[in-house]
């Protein structure tokens, strides 16, 4: 399942707020709510604390799919995983976003290249 991804512009940090927590302000990426609290992505802060991991997102929405579509995601991740590339993903009604540690980013381009999908 060839799939065209794009790499969104700037870098992206995932957190998570407790239980009950409410959406930040300002912008995201994702949000999910889940029993035990929201998970959020969100752009990267200038000045943001060496402990805040950076995530580049790779989105599939160019090819945009059904929700009961198999193997979509199955399609991008197995190479990933093989390749030994971290990821996190937030998934949409009609597509994906694959997020990859910003260092590892070029890494996943060649990675996912190499499976046949095409990464802008």
């Amino acid at each position: 399942m060839s799939q065209q991804l794009r790499v969104l512009p700037g870098e992206f940090v995932v957190e998570h707020l407790g239980e009950g927590a409410p959406p930040p302000d300002g912008g995201w990426l994702s949000l999910v709510r889940a029993p035990e609290g929201l998970t959020v992505v969100r752009p990267s802060r200038p000045g943001e604390g060496p402990g805040a991991e950076r995530w580049s997102a790779l989105y599939g929405g160019d090819t945009a799919h059904a929700v009961d579509v198999p193997g979509m995601l199955a399609a991008l991740l197995a190479p990933l995983a093989a390749a030994g590339v971290p990821v996190f993903v937030a998934s949409t009604f009609h597509a994906d976003v694959v997020l990859v540690p910003a260092g590892s980013v070029a890494a996943a381009r060649t990675v996912l290249r190499a499976a046949g999908h095409t990464v802008v």
